[in-house]
C-alpha cells in the first residue's frame, strides 16, 4: 500500500510540475503579446492568436471569426500608435483545462494619451502542433 502511494504521489508530483511548465508558457505568450502591440506590431501580437478561420473573437461588436479578420478589426480600431497606446495585462487566473487546453481571466489595460481604456477578457488556449494559441477571445 505504502508503494501505491508513494507512486501515486510521484504521478501527481510530476502532473503539477508539468502544469506549472505549461503555464509559464502561457504567461509568456500573454507577455509577448503586451510586447508586440506596445511595440506598435498589430501583426506581432496576432502570432499569439490561431491563424485559422476558425478564430474566434467576441467584442462589443459581436462575433468575430478568422484570423486575418480579426486583425482587420484590429487595425480598423487601433489605426496608429496613439490609437494602441501602452497595453499592461492583470491576469486574474490561469487554468489549467487538460493537456491540450488553457483557460485564462484577467483585465487589459490601455494608458492613451487620448484617453485611457479598460476591460475585462477571457481566453481559450489550445495546444496546437506543439505551440500553445488563443482559439477564442472574449474581450469587453
Amino acid at each position: 500500500m505504502k508503494k501505491i502511494l508513494l507512486c501515486l504521489m510521484l504521478l501527481f508530483t510530476i502532473k503539477v510540475s508539468a502544469q506549472k511548465v505549461e503555464e509559464t508558457k502561457i504567461r509568456q505568450l500573454l507577455t509577448s503579446q503586451t510586447e508586440a502591440w506596445n511595440r506598435g506590431d498589430l501583426e506581432g501580437f496576432m502570432q499569439t492568436y490561431w491563424k485559422s478561420d476558425s478564430l474566434m473573437f467576441i467584442g462589443k461588436s459581436g462575433v468575430t471569426r478568422g484570423w486575418q479578420q480579426t486583425l482587420e478589426n484590429y487595425k480598423k480600431g487601433y489605426p496608429d500608435t496613439a490609437a494602441m497606446g501602452k497595453l499592461s495585462f492583470d491576469i486574474i487566473t490561469v487554468k489549467n483545462l487538460s493537456s491540450q487546453y488553457f483557460f485564462v481571466v484577467g483585465k487589459w489595460m490601455l494608458k492613451r494619451s487620448i484617453g485611457d481604456l479598460s476591460g475585462h477578457y477571457n481566453l481559450l488556449l489550445q495546444k496546437i502542433k506543439g505551440r500553445w494559441v488563443i482559439i477564442a477571445d472574449h474581450s469587453s
